[in-house]
């Protein structure tokens, strides 16, 4: 075995390896070489080199949503470390593990005028769960350190940085270990799996005639009890909103929030309002959902999650620190169900609301929408589907997806900058067929995502080009005019073709209905390479469709 010659490069992968680590990201550069010498040697990691730090970081984040273990990325000093920042806040607030390593200067050489040098300690100090500033020599103290780096990492479902000065020179091997760094057990502790106060909240359960139960993304498949989810369906207090990420499903659940309330006047909220909330899972997309709760504030508002809770509504109560799972399975037992009208006013609205729906896509022109429709309608079942922000996303919340389809989207901090990396990594990650659906804005920010010797041959990505950010068009103050056109929306003329061919995937464009098909079937059925399915919609007319669809609605 080669080993670098760098002892605290040593005790770094060694403590990788004991803890398990097994997905290493790195990012090629020179002061983080005894790390890239170390882990590449060793046949207990599997290692990619990602050139673009900010793709690496964020196809490092795919790994670890799927697999749910830290997938760690390396990376060399200076400015590189930087470029990982919007993946580390995005795993931040999507509760995902993700280690972070970066090659560093002696802190002798900080701000002294030396080359590729910056202030590395604490850089992600606002967006981590653990910082390890180690020294520059191998030590227990360093060791510890790496440990609880590692274990804070897998315990918080959260970044953490571990920074480690390195001088040269750098490329030096050796043949034995010279370190036996100490390695600490994961001390695992016990969630509570009993709800505190659980007579009054059995109480306030049984004596409630509205209980609103509002799942957010993203859920593993099956972390609910299918028992659980037929107590809620048989329940005529309990109505359960679903967003597209959550992956939970049942006939009886409403998962297309807005296509419900948007057409909603203030009687109709009164009839929604909820005496208790319920939450669990992250981030909401719905930001009619988010206005309407802030405005018809629940009495009571119960958040179950193992480590946070947002007071998203500026009306929460209680926080239950447990698996939503255990919580329900726990507490259904002992409450009994209550009369009342409350399921069957607000199903019935929602009925009405797909028969609208349905009319209303039978008729409209080639659109965003209408493409929107055809693609998810198309997708292979048991596939799993990434989405992008903006307006991909919240299309996908009007549409039925199959429940064999798992869903996922950085909702952490709803950014386009890493979606086709992340959805990259997650196909790696999870080994199953995946489609990436992305709009041209963010298919175009991250388009290095496709310098990666990576991406599975029947990884697909659908891009929905209509010139520009089209989301700039659904929300108020649009207006046709050089200020939006150029500065909000960024109108554009680029295609991804010749991309396609620079990275040698597969490339189909559709430009009307029977060309959408015609080509989606060529696309699913193309595995040689992975491939690009780009659909043109009309700029100036996806708006007008979307906002015609919600007044149809009412």
């Amino acid at each position: 075995m080669i080993y670098p010659k760098i002892a605290l490069a040593q005790s770094i992968i060694e403590i990788c390896s004991a803890k398990g680590i097994y997905n290493i990201i790195i990012s090629p550069g020179s002061r983080n070489a005894p790390l890239t010498i170390g882990f590449a040697q060793n046949p207990n990691f599997k290692c990619y080199s990602i050139a673009d730090e900010r793709c690496a970081a964020f196809f490092a984040l795919g790994i670890a949503q799927q697999t749910q273990k830290p997938a760690a990325v390396v990376c060399t000093s200076g400015s590189a470390l930087l470029n990982y920042y919007p993946a580390v806040a995005e795993a931040f607030y999507s509760q995902i593990p993700l280690i972070v390593i970066s090659a560093d200067r002696p802190q002798s050489k900080i701000d002294i005028g030396d080359g590729q040098t910056i202030r590395q300690e604490n850089v992600f100090l606002n967006h981590s769960v653990f910082n390890a500033n180690l020294t520059e020599d191998a030590s227990v103290e360093n060791d510890l350190k790496i440990n609880k780096a590692i274990e804070t990492a897998i315990l918080q479902k959260g970044p953490v940085h571990i920074n480690a000065p390195f001088e040269e020179p750098l490329y030096e091997t050796v043949s034995e270990l010279s370190v036996e760094p100490k390695i600490t057990n994961l001390e695992e502790f016990l969630e509570t799996k009993i709800i505190e106060n659980e007579d009054e909240i059995v109480s306030i359960w049984n004596s409630s005639k509205r209980k609103l139960i509002l799942i957010g993304g993203i859920n593993e498949a099956n972390s609910i009890d299918d028992a659980v989810l037929e107590n809620f369906a048989k329940d005529p207090s309990i109505v359960v909103l679903t967003e597209t990420t959550s992956n939970l499903h049942h006939p009886s659940f409403i998962n297309s929030i807005d296509s419900l309330i948007t057409p909603f006047d203030d009687s109709d909220f009164k009839e929604l309002e909820p005496e208790v909330l319920i939450t669990f899972g992250g981030m909401i997309v719905s930001k009619r959902i988010k206005a309407f709760l802030r405005k018809y504030k629940p009495v009571h508002h119960w958040h179950i999650d193992t480590l946070r809770a947002y007071d998203t509504f500026n009306a929460l109560s209680k926080h239950f620190v447990m698996e939503p799972n255990d919580f329900f399975k726990n507490l259904l037992p002992k409450t009994e169900f209550v009369t009342s009208k409350y399921f069957s006013k607000i199903d019935k609205i929602y009925d009405l609301r797909k028969i609208k729906k349905q009319q209303y896509l039978s008729k409209i022109g080639f659109s965003d929408f209408k493409v929107f429709e055809k693609v998810i309608e198309s997708l292979p079942k048991n596939s799993q589907l990434q989405i992008s922000n903006s307006s991909a996303i919240r299309y996908a919340q009007l549409i039925e997806i199959d429940p064999s389809i798992e869903v996922f989207c950085n909702r952490g901090t709803s950014g386009i900058d890493g979606s086709t990396s992340t959805a990259v990594g997650a196909a790696v990650g999870s080994g199953k067929p995946n489609v990436f659906i992305t709009g041209d804005i963010s298919f175009l920010y991250d388009s290095n995502a496709l310098w990666n010797s990576y991406i599975p041959k029947n990884f697909k990505i659908i891009l929905i080009n209509n010139g520009g950010g089209g989301i700039f068009r659904i929300l108020p103050g649009h207006q046709e005019k050089p200020v939006f056109n150029t500065y909000f929306e960024t109108s554009h003329h680029l295609t991804a073709e010749h991309l396609a061919k620079m990275y040698q995937c597969s490339y189909f464009k559709a430009d009307d209905l029977s060309s959408l098909n015609e080509n989606l079937e060529l696309l699913y059925n193309s595995n040689e390479a992975p491939g690009i399915l780009e659909v043109f919609t009309p700029t100036f007319e996806n708006d007008v469709i979307l906002k015609q669809y919600f007044k149809e609605l009412g």
